[in-house]
């Protein structure tokens, strides 16, 4: 998961569970409908430096979390551990975080959670410059094309018109892009790329 936290928001940038996509929208749908408000990591992002990229792992913020947050966040879906890197760029704030069911061990290890949240915030930064909303910056020129027509309100012929492609490779682009992204629908392309 990867979000971006701004002055009283949060907006989801990335959300993707590997064995149950499902899963990861609806926890992504739950944190930004004020979850994140509870997030005990919250206080040490807004209080970090410019430039500051933090590990931290759940065994350190257990004691700061409330139990229902971490019935919610945790034991509901079977989450066991969880490392969030805590990277502060010159606009972003991000939670990088890697979940794992498994009760032993790390969820991701250390040098590679901290190598991926400098290059989610290099490339969620560069994508601000863009003009293409933050979460779509994970997908192909194809994927976000089809997107970027969705969201136009534009259907899957005259999509595929402007791409010189066919109805079905749009279907497929669609697809694809739903599932990075973590959604199921046109809604949801719309509620993660509207925050």
């Amino acid at each position: 998961m990867v979000f971006s936290i701004e002055d009283e928001a949060a907006r989801c940038l990335l959300s993707r569970n590997f064995a149950n996509a499902a899963l990861a929208g609806e926890l992504a749908a739950a944190y930004l409908d004020g979850g994140y408000m509870n997030d005990p990591l919250l206080p040490a992002l807004k209080q970090s430096a410019q430039g500051t990229v933090q590990l931290r792992r759940l065994d350190d913020i257990m004691p700061a979390m409330d139990d229902a947050y971490h019935q919610r966040f945790f034991d509901a879906p079977g989450l066991k551990a969880k490392t969030t890197v805590l990277a502060v760029g010159e606009t972003l704030r991000l939670f990088v975080s890697f979940y794992s069911a498994e009760p032993t061990g790390e969820a991701c290890a250390p040098d590679l959670a901290q190598l991926a949240g400098r290059l989610a915030l290099l490339h969620f930064e560069r994508a601000l410059d863009t003009g293409i909303p933050a979460p779509l910056a994970v997908l192909s020129d194809r994927e976000q094309a089809v997107c970027l027509g969705i969201l136009k309100g534009r259907k899957a012929e005259a999509i595929a018109a402007d791409l010189g492609v066919a109805s079905s490779s749009v279907v497929t682009y669609r697809k694809r892009a739903y599932s990075k992204l973590g959604v199921s629908s046109r809604a949801g392309l719309f509620a993660i790329c509207s925050e």
